[in-house]
């Protein structure tokens, strides 16, 4: 990786500077558009103590719930538990800590540390167990509380294509969460399915600019279905 050229070749270049402790902010909506191989790097490398941010904690063997099988995840913060049996077990064991996050407010989390804002007011969670603990003002009648930014050690994140330089593009409902995330890393790093070289992606339909970006790999995806159903 030189200058502007963000390409790295492994996975290991792509995680590097990983440890025991940190925040990582990771992109994805149940299995939609979730970073899936830069996970596996996580849990290949084998670092513990993480606070991991996301919308869910993927399904078990699958997704964020392989980092949940070694606990290499001290705390979660997410909106849902959704379809992680180990999830909901180390949640009720107290193996793991949890905050339960409304998704809106999450992903306003995401954005406000991406754009530098350390703190907002929500009406959202208002007289519920939200509340609890934190600051509460009154805004032309009406009660709202003070959610905090989050700015992870890293954000990992999973595109459609990307040229050398960062420039992401998102494909339909993959994009969900992960413009948030690739924001809100000190060190962000995306996975696409497709790398083209500077110039080639039409400079309207870009959703991440590349100074939000600081390394891109080429990678290969499993297309899971997090739940499937048919009609008869």
């Amino acid at each position: 990786m030189a200058g502007f050229d963000k390409r790295v070749n492994s996975y290991a270049e792509a995680m590097a500077g990983l440890s025991d402790g940190m925040t990582v902010i990771a992109g994805g909506f149940g299995l939609c558009g979730i970073p899936e191989n830069l996970i596996a790097e996580i849990k290949r490398v084998g670092a513990r103590d993480l606070t991991v941010v996301s919308n869910n904690c993927g399904v078990d063997g699958f997704g964020l719930g392989v980092l949940l099988e070694d606990r290499q995840i001290r705390k979660m913060i997410a909106s849902y538990v959704g379809e992680n049996a180990l999830f909901e077990k180390q949640l009720l064991s107290g193996e793991l800590e949890v905050e339960l996050t409304p998704q809106g407010t999450l992903a306003e989390k995401m954005r406000a540390g991406g754009a530098g804002i350390p703190a907002f007011f929500t009406a959202t969670g208002v007289g519920t167990p939200v509340a609890e603990g934190k600051e509460t003002r009154q805004f032309n009648g009406r009660d709202y509380l003070m959610e905090t930014a989050i700015v992870g050690d890293f954000a990992i994140v999973k595109g459609w294509k990307a040229d050398w330089y960062g420039n992401v593009i998102y494909r339909h409902t993959a994009q969900n969460f992960n413009p948030l995330a690739a924001a809100a890393g000190k060190i962000t790093v995306v996975e696409v399915e497709e790398i083209v070289a500077p110039g080639e992606l039409e400079p309207t339909q870009i959703h991440t600019p590349g100074i939000y970006v600081d390394r891109v790999i080429l990678g290969q995806f499993e297309k899971r279905i997090e739940q499937r159903t048919v009609r008869c």
